[in-house]
């Protein structure tokens, strides 16, 4: 039989985290070293693979029943290969060092079961949530796989020039850097998008690092009650501002 298809044929590499194309995640496993994924991510796999739930700590399961951030996640662990993808997302892969980095949970599709998550509330001038106010921290040394909506742009940061980025387009920021949530119109009308304008809640980035944004928004409900049932679906907390400057870790 012939046809195209042959040419996107299995891409044989050395490396545990490859890319296979851009919306296809290809992870060796080895016998020793696990991967956590998205529950449902998996796609196919070769030789021996298990997987299991992943078990949630209780502070872990406070957090995502308070703020609903947290992570779904199964563990993957035998010998052979699995490729991982969500909805035809695009896929990047991340090398956590001793600064970590802080992601919307919805943009994580894989990571190495070395690593550490915490769920973290990113401080508001309101003293209210918004869109984006909870996100996780990701620690440790190891490899993430993180997805976004489009090709994404990746802007510096540094102290001499500070980024702000729609909070609704922000994928993930080095943890180096102080991070404010702002909506740039009065306090009574934080739940109206600027006017004319189309926008609405925002994050500034400040001192020296990065921030991955995606050329994607997903709009929050322009009527939604604060603390009602929208807050999970949309990262909108039920808490209010709870540290200055991710100054909060739930645990």
């Amino acid at each position: 039989m012939q046809s195209p298809l042959f040419a996107h044929a299995e891409q044989q590499t050395q490396e545990r985290y490859n890319v296979q194309n851009p919306q296809l995640l290809r992870v060796a496993l080895e016998g020793h070293d696990d991967v956590l994924a998205r529950k449902g991510a998996m796609v196919a796999y070769q030789g021996l693979i298990e997987f299991d739930a992943e078990y949630q700590s209780r502070g872990n399961q406070r957090a995502r029943a308070h703020t609903g951030e947290g992570l779904d996640l199964m563990r993957c662990h035998g010998q052979g290969t699995v490729y991982f993808a969500n909805l035809a997302q695009y896929i990047h892969v991340v090398d956590v060092d001793q600064d970590g980095l802080t992601v919307d949970s919805s943009y994580v599709l894989a990571m190495d079961s070395s690593l550490t998550h915490q769920v973290i509330a990113v401080d508001s001038q309101y003293g209210i949530s918004g869109s984006g106010k909870y996100q996780l921290n990701i620690s440790g040394r190891g490899k993430v796989a993180l997805m976004t909506s489009g090709q994404p742009l990746m802007l510096q940061v540094t102290p001499d020039k500070y980024v702000n980025a729609d909070a609704d387009a922000i994928v993930a920021w080095s943890n180096g850097l102080r991070v404010q949530m702002q909506a740039q119109t009065h306090s009574s009308g934080v739940w109206r998008r600027r006017g004319n304008t189309g926008e609405g809640w925002e994050l500034s980035f400040m001192g020296q690092g990065w921030a991955l944004v995606q050329p994607s928004e997903m709009l929050p409900p322009q009527n939604a009650d604060i603390g009602r049932g929208a807050s999970a679906q949309f990262g909108m907390g039920q808490q209010g501002a709870r540290g200055q400057n991710q100054g909060n870790v739930w645990s």
